[in-house]
């Protein structure tokens, strides 16, 4: 019945052929409209998993209440941090007005309020230090500060080294300080610029990489209709940079990482050679056909059918879903491999049957005939294991699956419709010589003699191999999917290394102040946990003692930061005239001690009298090398002499508001210890953390939480397309035996598939998942055709022309999938190898393991 119906369907089609193919086309037309009218895609990936799930729910609470998910965070960098502080500050004031690209500006860590409050945060005993070092420090604060100027550091230095000669400083002390200055000059005299911390001078330790940068939080408006939807957010933060002149102006840079330009980045990364790589792909496609298919005429025929389908499946795609998502777009890919397939076995069962037959529509009827019934059941199979990703958690595939469903039968109407219509009104001349594969006769004839050796041999190495399925990883780490050239993944990785930038933070939400001190002692015991915050991490402790140290500071330091007045600047001739004196100075104080002091005074010395030597812009240059971050400093210890008492209620609205919501949710948060790139590390952290609060969400939680569902989805649509496509096998072939026929060999793929990712150690992840249904999909059509070829009686299968269809058929689809190799996304490229290793192993299923398997037809046909 089946038969006689597609039959029925290419006669009529091939009799109405101008009819049929004018209204294929008008629909492609009408339907490209639809999708160019309606063509949406979401890019918000926290659509991709159904918000239903207990967790999830968690997560959009959070997200609901405190935004995390839509920020940018710059990362302003710089060789010192007064410059990285000044150049922030600059960035953040400039772009704090802009509301057309964003929503707020919030400087992170910095700002009056921990400029003003800092020094509390330390303990008791750091902050009597400080206070002690800044007292004793006064009188030098005082001259640099009436003086900021080289006279007025020289100053502050002979103030110094008087302080040595009296004994109350050890000239061996001077060591670091008098390098680091001599060091600066030395670099400004040979290379014409040069850098200075003051912060760094008065530290007992070298600066890292966290001191010399500042941060800025943006919460961008975002267009999730564009492919990148904070592009015009992120460029305006650089564009912002420029008109700064962060480069020239304080020899900084900025770079963006966070939620948003991660995806951007993640967007423009697919982008990136996808044109020259689909162009290659199509090249490499049309010369496959044209080794397949022998005619201009026919692979056209191949192409426009191809055209129309996909054009077609494109707007029904719309009209079910509304607006694609970041997984549901790769239905234009999944139909352009199986809808060319569909085309090429239908085109080569054409060229076999018109070697037979010179009459066009006799050869057409009879390539319906023959293509009919395992045409059918591909096309359904394929559809139906699309279509059990339907009543998954995972919505991203599930749409995928609505699509591509719909789309695999599209393209099976379409090529017995409008694919027979072409080819007849194109006309393709006959063929001169059959369409097959005579010169693999021995091959047929060794799988014939040898097919319980090679059926058995097969299934034990499969089965062998299964203990290494234990092995199998599934890396939950998207960051491993991302380009990490990319200047969003390689800024997060570097701030990764630091745990007091938060990057894999856990969190736990709760309504009472009292609940969260209960939550952070719990998690604070886990020996996972690195560090916990809340709301009141922020609210220092013993604050009396610290204030009363910072007030009995301020009342020696105060004065000499604010001096009754500043010094006229000097002339450069006074300056060079305080240069020669404290060379003078410093050679005194050195003598001809051989200590590392005396070394360095010594060293400073010559910087100094050449310095003086110079010309004046180069000691102007230098000047304001050594002024200008003091200022800075000077402002900043003015804010630290004004602190005061710290409560909830007078912390800054905007950091209230990260760690409480307006509804009164108290987020408290763990970070990690150990290696944060090792996934074993985060999944202890994870489920640690679990174990202790249950409701904890975010990070390495959400990660693998993800992972999970998107596994749990897999396995439950894979077990129900077995189910389902092996039901409706038997429905049609009526054989427990047939249906084993077509299934075994799938399965045995299947397992090689995996066995062979353990060995050459591909792990599947997010991304390359995806490889699973279409290795079922396209599977278990290249199956059905060697079955119902045997089961119709053909012999001697890999000389016809089914093997031929097949071979080149997998050979397109392989290259249109595999060209995803090439991609610069790792995710992508992931997806490819994976792609095309599953379809290597699939056709080796298919040509030699299948024929073995199912030896000799039950009836020996034609």
């Amino acid at each position: 019945m089946l038969t006689s119906i597609v039959v029925a369907i290419v006669r009529t089609s091939t009799r109405f052929a101008t009819l049929v193919v004018i209204v294929s086309l008008l629909l492609a037309v009408g339907a490209s409209y639809y999708g160019a009218r309606n063509f949406a895609i979401n890019t918000d990936i926290n659509i991709l998993i159904s918000p239903d799930l207990d967790w999830r729910q968690r997560d959009n609470q959070f997200e609901q209440a405190f935004d995390r998910e839509k920020l940018i965070l710059a990362v302003v960098e710089a060789p010192t941090p007064e410059l990285a502080s000044a150049a922030s500050k600059a960035l953040a004031t400039k772009l704090s007005g802009d509301t057309k690209h964003f929503e707020s500006v919030q400087p992170l860590g910095s700002g009056e309020f921990f400029e003003k409050n800092g020094l509390l945060f330390l303990p008791v005993e750091e902050v009597g230090k400080v206070a002690g070092q800044l007292e004793a420090a006064a009188p030098l604060i005082e001259i640099m500060a009436g003086d900021p100027s080289i006279r007025g550091l020289t100053g502050a230095l002979e103030t110094g080294l008087a302080g040595v000669k009296r004994g109350q400083v050890k000239l061996d002390n001077t060591e670091r300080p008098f390098n680091l200055i001599s060091q600066t000059v030395e670099d400004i005299l040979s290379k014409g610029t040069a850098t200075f911390s003051w912060r760094e001078l008065v530290s007992d330790a070298p600066l890292t990489d966290a001191d010399r940068r500042a941060f800025i939080e943006f919460k961008p408006k975002l267009d999730y209709n564009a492919l990148e939807p904070g592009k015009d957010a992120t460029d305006a933060i650089r564009q912002a940079a420029t008109e700064l002149d962060f480069a020239g102006q304080y020899d900084a840079r900025v770079r963006l990482t966070g939620p948003v330009p991660i995806a951007n980045e993640e967007y423009s990364t697919v982008q990136d050679g996808a044109i020259v790589n689909g162009v290659a792909t199509v090249l490499i496609v049309l010369v496959i056909l044209w080794m397949a298919l022998h005619s201009a005429k026919i692979i056209f025929a191949v192409f426009l059918n191809l055209f129309i389908g996909l054009a077609i499946t494109t707007a029904v795609g719309l009209m079910m879903v509304g607006s694609l998502n970041l997984l549901s777009i790769a239905f234009a890919v999944l139909f352009v491999g199986l809808g060319v397939d569909f085309g090429i076995q239908f085109s080569v069962r054409y060229r076999s049957e018109r070697f037979k037959n010179e009459d066009m529509a006799l050869a057409l009827e009879s390539a319906a005939r023959r293509s009919a019934v395992p045409l059918s059941l591909a096309a359904m199979a394929t559809a139906a294991g699309f279509l059990c990703f339907l009543p998954t958690d995972y919505k991203g595939i599930s749409e995928l699956g609505k699509i591509a469903g719909a789309g695999m039968l599209i393209a099976f109407i379409s090529s017995i419709t409008v694919l027979p219509a072409i080819l007849k009104l194109l006309h393709p001349p006959g063929e001169s010589e059959p369409v097959g594969y005579a010169f693999l006769a021995p091959v047929d004839a060794f799988l014939e003699r040898h097919r319980v050796i090679i059926v058995a041999g097969t299934l034990l190495l499969v089965v062998a191999g299964l203990p290494l399925l234990y092995f199998m990883k599934f890396d939950f780490n998207p960051i491993n999917l991302r380009n990490p050239k990319a200047e969003s993944i390689a800024t997060f990785l570097d701030l990764r290394k630091d745990p007091n930038t938060g990057a894999n933070a856990i969190n736990v939400l709760t309504n009472s102040e009292a609940e969260a001190k209960k939550i952070e002692a719990r998690l604070e015991k886990l020996p996972e946990v690195l560090r916990v915050m809340s709301i009141d991490s922020f609210v220092p402790e013993d604050q009396p003692a610290k204030l009363q140290l910072i007030a009995k500071a301020a009342k020696v330091v105060g004065p000499a930061l604010n001096p009754d007045s500043v010094d006229a600047a000097p002339t450069d001739e006074e300056n060079v005239e305080a240069l020669k004196s404290s060379v003078d100075s410093l050679r005194r104080t050195a003598g001809d001690g051989k200590g590392p002091g005396a070394v360095a005074s010594r060293r400073l010395a010559d910087a100094l009298s050449k310095l003086a030597g110079s010309d004046q812009t180069t000691r102007d240059k230098a000047q304001n090398i050594f002024v200008a971050p003091l200022k800075i400093v000077f402002d900043q210890l003015r804010n630290t002499m004004q602190a005061g008492p710290v409560t909830l209620k007078t912390l800054p609205p905007e950091l209230l508001n990260s760690w409480k919501s307006k509804d009164g949710l108290i987020r408290v948060e763990a970070l990690p210890k150990g290696d944060p790139n090792d996934n074993d590390n985060l999944r202890r952290f994870a489920d640690a953390v679990l174990a202790a609060e249950p409701n904890a969400i975010g990070g390495p939680v959400s990660i693998l939480k993800s992972g999970d569902t998107i596994v749990k989805a897999f396995i439950h649509a894979g077990i129900w397309a077995l189910a389902v496509i092996s039901l409706l096998l038997w429905l049609t072939l009526r054989r427990v035996t047939d249906v084993l026929m077509t299934m075994v060999p799938l399965l045995v793929a299947g397992a090689v598939t995996l066995e062979l990712c353990v060995l050459i150690e591909l792990p599947l992840n997010f991304a390359n998942i995806v490889a699973l249904p279409l290795l079922l999909g396209v599977g278990v059509a290249f199956k059905i055709y060697y079955v119902v070829a045997w089961r119709e009686g053909r012999t001697n299968l890999l000389q016809s022309s089914l093997t031929r269809a097949i071979f080149f058929s997998a050979l397109t689809t392989a290259t249109a999938f595999g060209s995803l190799w090439l991609s610069s996304h790792p995710g992508t490229a992931s997806m490819g190898k994976l792609l095309a290793l599953s379809f290597v192993i699939t056709l080796a299923a298919v040509l030699l393991f299948q024929p073995a398997l199912m030896g000799k037809p039950r009836d020996v046909g034609q």
